[in-house]
């Protein structure tokens, strides 16, 4: 398929800046992939799409405070660095995006905190915006982690077009947030609350668990027409065997498997194995699934509305039907659905 296939005109007062008052009173809206049929309902509605032994697979990544702001050495220039990922605990390596990058060398220092306590030099430049740092610290590795998140912010997404409050702190993370190591928070993992969570226990709906660390990959522009070309970054993830065996329990019985966010669908379908079963599996995953596209495990999907041309949205409409899923986004515009991390459900069954 073609990259072009998948723009939609969304308005802009449609990306949701600030989430709902309750995580699960986001509206959600239901399509039935094998017809097309939409329904529209509240987000605390979706257990009743489900029956007694179906299984929800989540995402427990946990996001940390990923952006800071330092000051760059001799001129005093603020400049934004994205954490990405810690590459040598040891040396203190990480890798970043800066920004403005044009003023960041090989060789620079930036300070960071109040008084400038927490120093980085730039050891090498990886991407355009993107640099390897050392930081310089004395203390160990867990009071280095410490030093360094108190100083960072919760990184929201640009669109979002304001600075993070207190309330972000626990709205942009999941009530079962566990591993440490996600820049972009799994969205449709954040509309469920402590309540609906409960629920499930009643209803003997069960909670399989698997990891995937979210980066920034999955939000930059494609620069290709044709998506047979395209190469996504590679994410870490982790499916342990508890959550095999729940979802091949599930399987072997019949019932339905529910996909919890994009990223659990992709990480189930790397670690897909024969016969519809799901693998253990720890390493990486780069992945790209767009239309047409066979899923082998997941009966149902929930996710929230994505942007214009991307990945993520390539993901549903390969899940949903291609016809099927851009009708919906076309519906969810007209009835002013919110788009984006802190906006509204989709739920295909």
């Amino acid at each position: 398929m073609k990259l072009s296939q998948f723009k939609i005109d969304l308005p802009d007062n449609l990306l949701a800046k600030k989430p709902t008052h309750f995580r699960d009173e986001s509206r959600m809206m239901v399509l039935h992939r094998a017809t097309g049929e939409i329904e529209h309902k509240v987000f605390k509605d979706v257990l009743s799409y489900f029956d007694k032994d179906d299984v929800f697979v989540f995402n427990d990544t946990k996001v940390f405070p990923a952006r800071l702001y330092g000051n760059k050495e001799k001129t005093g220039a603020q400049i934004e660095v994205f954490l990405l990922r810690e590459l040598n605990s040891q040396f203190k390596l990480w890798d970043v995006l800066v920004d403005p990058a044009r003023k960041i060398r090989i060789g620079n220092k930036l300070y960071f905190g109040k008084d400038d306590s927490l120093v980085a030099e730039v050891i090498d430049n990886t991407t355009s915006r993107g640099r390897t740092l050392r930081f310089l610290f004395d203390g160990t590795h867990e009071e280095f982690k410490k030093t360094l998140f108190s100083m960072g912010e919760t990184p929201l997404p640009k669109y979002m077009d304001r600075k993070p409050t207190a309330d972000d702190v626990d709205r942009y993370q999941t009530l079962f947030a566990e591993h440490e190591g996600a820049v972009v928070a799994p969205a449709a993992n954040l509309h469920f609350s402590r309540e609906l969570l409960k629920r499930m226990e009643i209803y003997d709906i069960h909670k399989a668990f698997l990891t995937v660390h979210n980066g920034l990959g999955n939000y930059r522009d494609i620069d290709v027409e044709d998506l047979t070309k395209h190469k996504m970054e590679s994410e870490q993830m982790i499916v342990p065997k508890t959550c095999c065996q729940i979802v091949n329990a599930a399987k072997d019985a019949a019932k339905r498997v529910c996909a919890v966010g994009t990223s659990t669908l992709r990480a189930i379908e790397t670690a897909s194995g024969t016969e519809y079963h799901l693998k253990e599996y720890d390493g990486w995953t780069n992945k790209f699934i767009f239309p047409p596209y066979d899923f082998v495990i997941p009966t149902s999907l929930i996710t929230n509305f994505h942007m214009s041309k991307s990945t993520l949205l390539m993901m549903t409409a390969a899940f949903g039907g291609y016809d099927h899923v851009m009708n919906a986004y076309s519906v969810a515009i007209k009835e002013k659905y919110r788009f984006g991390a802190y906006g509204d459900a989709l739920l295909i069954i």
